[in-house]
């Protein structure tokens, strides 16, 4: 799907056929016709649509066991390539500095034993002002990372072109492209840019627009927790794990909303 594509749908792969059939998605399959025969008779989707039966009859003569069995017997075999890599030995795993794919996070390392006390949120700049239904994908997109994005700046400096960015869920495993790519989603709205649309905000006191990370930056240079403000429903979409790591990593200590979904709130806590 092409980044700036505004909308999009889901739907099974035979309607995916039927649209493409149709030539268009603005169609009623129930009263207009997908199409014309050979004839010139009008075809609906009810007539070239298969029934349980035959599909059924299909899966009976396609689908056998023996195709897992042959395949599942041999997953931790490993293919050639796997099984030639070369990986140090020992207990822990051996991070590689030079990788833009996987990189040692920070949420560990000032662990303690003992529970420390929650300190006041106390004098907190808004680091974000958004409206209802922020989804996870607004909050930790998934998709192309944009060449003008923080992100893309981080991999050009590591050497990385940009035919090699590839997309945020393939870098999941790289906290410091996840921290830049959180409200990195080029459809967010952020209230406090006042109609303009993408990843921006205003840095308090200056009022100097910045990208999100980059406000998060300076911020933590001054020693500020941040604050965010949303809606109705913040959270929405998918239990995406880095729409509630990533915030963190940016210094976002409040998320102050109307309304959570369930399993964001949950993973935020």
């Amino acid at each position: 799907m092409h980044p700036l594509t505004p909308a999009n749908y889901l739907a099974s792969p035979p309607l995916v056929v039927a649209y493409a059939l149709a030539g268009t998605v603005d169609i009623d399959f129930e009263n207009e016709p997908i199409g014309r025969d050979a004839d010139g008779k009008e075809v609906f989707l009810r007539e070239i649509w298969p029934s349980r039966e035959e599909v059924a009859k299909l899966e009976e003569a396609l689908i056998k066991p023996e195709i897992y069995q042959s395949t599942y017997s041999k997953v931790s075999q490993g293919t050639t390539r796997w099984n030639s890599l070369e990986v140090k030995e020992g207990v822990q795993f051996h991070w590689n500095e030079a990788s833009t794919y996987i990189h040692d996070p920070p949420f560990f390392k000032a662990c303690e034993k003992e529970l420390k006390h929650i300190k006041d949120i106390t004098d907190a700049p808004l680091l974000a002002f958004f409206g209802d239904s922020i989804t996870t994908d607004h909050i930790s997109p998934a998709g192309n990372i944009s060449t003008k994005s923080p992100a893309a700046r981080f991999l050009k400096e590591k050497g990385v072109d940009v035919k090699e960015f590839n997309t945020y869920g393939s870098r999941r495993g790289n906290d410091e492209i996840m921290a830049r790519g959180t409200f990195a989603n080029i459809r967010i709205i952020n209230k406090l840019m006042k109609g303009k649309v993408g990843p921006q905000t205003i840095h308090f006191p200056d009022l100097k627009e910045y990208d999100l990370f980059d406000a998060s930056e300076l911020y933590k240079k001054e020693g500020r927790d941040l604050v965010i403000i949303g809606g109705k429903e913040y959270g929405s979409g998918s239990s995406r794990d880095w729409a509630a790591k990533g915030p963190y990593l940016l210094g976002v200590r409040a998320v102050l909303v109307q309304s959570f979904e369930r399993i964001h709130r949950s993973n935020l806590v």
